[in-house]
């Protein structure tokens, strides 16, 4: 009787958490993207630190092993895809340096201005 209705609290919670980040995050401005992505990125890193942890500590067998194992891939593949995906957001703001110009104050190409 107790495990089902913590279960069942467990399973709510689980929802509404989910329903309410949806919420949030549908609302957020495009321009915030960027900034939000690498504060999720810092929050990753320190789950990925405390499965680390829970790693080198649980004597609990082999399967929660390996189950923390692929957790702690999947989350590694997730904070270095939101960094690479943050550093190519980033690129898109910086300047692209212009051309350098000859001798003869034409664009560069050799061609003197016609072809």
């Amino acid at each position: 009787m107790i495990l089902a209705s913590t279960l069942t609290t467990n399973l709510a919670i689980l929802v509404l958490a989910g329903f309410i980040g949806f919420v949030v995050i549908s609302k957020v401005p495009n321009t915030l993207h960027t900034p939000l992505m690498s504060g999720t990125n810092a929050i990753h890193g320190i789950v990925l630190l405390g499965g680390l942890l829970i790693v080198g500590a649980s004597g609990n067998g082999t399967f929660n092993k390996i189950i923390l194992v692929i957790a702690i891939a999947f989350g590694t593949i997730n904070v270095v895809g939101g960094f690479l995906v943050t550093d190519r957001m980033l690129e898109m703001f910086k300047s692209k340096p212009k051309p350098p110009k000859d001798d003869t104050g034409k664009d560069g190409d050799g061609a003197g201005g016609t072809r």
